[in-house]
């Protein structure tokens, strides 16, 4: 369902917390949101703006499988199905996305609630933004994030990540220039598949497609298609000009630091009537599920390629991108390896994985840590890679300016021997009992 929808049925359930008091968008917002642990909420009268914002709509796997029409145990074989068979949309000649249309001099982002998330922040950002892009060689689109900092009322700069699917279009370009749109109140498919990184050929907006019927619309001034539910869409241009950006908080919890990039110069806002503007906060748990849970189906993809995989879990002490627990049915002795090299091609980010078997629950730390401390064992089942290609947001990776992010990996097989000679390595349990039956 698009974000309007999925906000009625949290306030038909009484699950969405409106806030009718005045709220700033300097800290203020941030605050509230993160007092009430990112819970689904509505501030109705923002300082700033006319525009409400709304938040908290992707702060669990709880709340994104309802706005997907699905259980929990559906979600990670729905979001794999999708990036395996991505579904082509269909571009629609309406949408409400272009009820309201502003070019020129009329274009005002700074009429928007742009917030001021800490006081750390370079200056007011959008974290929620997906944007999209197209290959004028091949005519592939490519949708994804970037957290744009407002550099004045027709203006962003954005964090454009090296190498990455923008950053690699934006090198063909003769002119150092290419037309970009930005959505901003999104329905959760989209944002899945915006986050989504897909291997090069497959549409994002696809995915979105074959999680939910997405439609799209062609763009008024620029040759893309966007979401036709989106509530905000930006159209406009990444310029050769760049700006400083930043500093930021990240998903680590940690200050990104500042650098030179690329200016967006905005010529064209259109928008549903009374829309919505959706915010997330960086570094917690919306961002860490956008970010994360994402790579869960593409670990299991390459595990199952190598043995059966039953789940995959990338944990939030691990800053929900560089730690993962791999659940798989262990047949063959090197089953435990080679789920480990396969979860490192699934997530190229992933700095350490653990694999356990199917009598673990991998979303309780203590299960998994007595996995380890009762099946490991440190001179047999673990792997090191040395100088591996690793992530930006790894404070303690080699993070040198101008090269490629470098770390090293570790693999630990907690799963138990094919041959076992000694006795506790399976756990056992008392026997279930009916309470009421004792207890009255």
């Amino acid at each position: 369902m698009d974000l309007r929808s999925f906000i009625e049925s949290l306030q038909k359930s009484g699950e969405l917390t409106k806030i009718a008091e005045p709220v700033s968008t300097e800290y203020e917002i941030a605050g509230v949101i993160n007092a009430l642990n990112e819970s689904p909420i509505f501030f109705e009268n923002v300082k700033e703006s006319i525009f409400p914002v709304v938040a908290g709509l992707v702060s669990s796997k709880e709340l994104i499988c309802r706005a997907l029409n699905i259980s929990k145990e559906q979600l990670l074989p729905k979001l794999s199905l999708a990036i395996e068979k991505p579904i082509n949309p269909i571009t629609v000649e309406n949408a409400p996305c272009q009820e309201i249309v502003y070019t020129g001099a009329d274009v005002n982002l700074t009429k928007l609630p742009i917030m001021n998330y800490t006081d750390k922040d370079g200056g007011k950002y959008i974290a929620s933004a997906v944007s999209i892009v197209k290959d004028p060689q091949t005519g592939q689109r490519n949708m994804c994030f970037h957290r744009l900092m407002l550099k004045d009322k027709n203006h962003f700069i954005a964090r454009i990540v090296e190498n990455r699917g923008t950053d690699s279009i934006l090198k063909k370009m003769v002119n150092g220039e290419l037309e970009i749109a930005i959505c901003v109140g999104n329905s959760t498919a989209v944002l899945l598949a915006a986050a989504t990184s897909l291997p090069i050929g497959v549409d994002e907006l696809g995915m979105a497609n074959a999680l939910e019927k997405t439609d799209l619309v062609k763009c008024k001034t620029v040759n893309l298609e966007v979401p036709a539910d989106a509530e905000f869409v930006f159209e406009g241009k990444i310029t050769n000009e760049k700006a400083i950006e930043g500093p930021f908080l990240d998903l680590t919890g940690v200050v990104d630091r500042v650098r030179q990039q690329p200016v967006i110069e905005i010529t064209c806002i259109t928008h549903r009537k009374n829309p919505i503007y959706q915010t997330i906060l960086a570094g917690k748990n919306e961002h860490k599920f956008l970010m994360g849970m994402p790579k869960e189906p593409t670990i299991y993809n390459e595990v199952n390629k190598v043995c059966l995989c039953k789940d995959v879990y990338i944990t939030p002490g691990g800053c929900s991108w560089l730690h993962a627990v791999v659940q798989i049915h262990k047949t063959h002795a090197d089953d435990g390896r080679k789920a480990i090299l396969a979860a490192f091609e699934g997530h190229k980010s992933l700095k350490h994985v653990v694999v356990v078997d199917e009598d673990i629950n991998i979303y309780d730390p203590h299960d998994v840590e007595w996995a380890i401390s009762t099946r490991f064992q440190a001179d047999k089942n673990l792997i090191v890679l040395s100088n591996q290609s690793g992530s930006s947001l790894d404070p303690s990776g080699d993070l040198s300016e101008g090269k490629k992010a470098t770390t090293a990996k570790a693999g630990v097989d907690a799963t138990t021997p094919i041959v076992a000679t000694g006795k506790g390595f399976k756990k056992e349990d008392y026997i279930k009992v009916d309470l009421n039956k004792y207890c009255k």
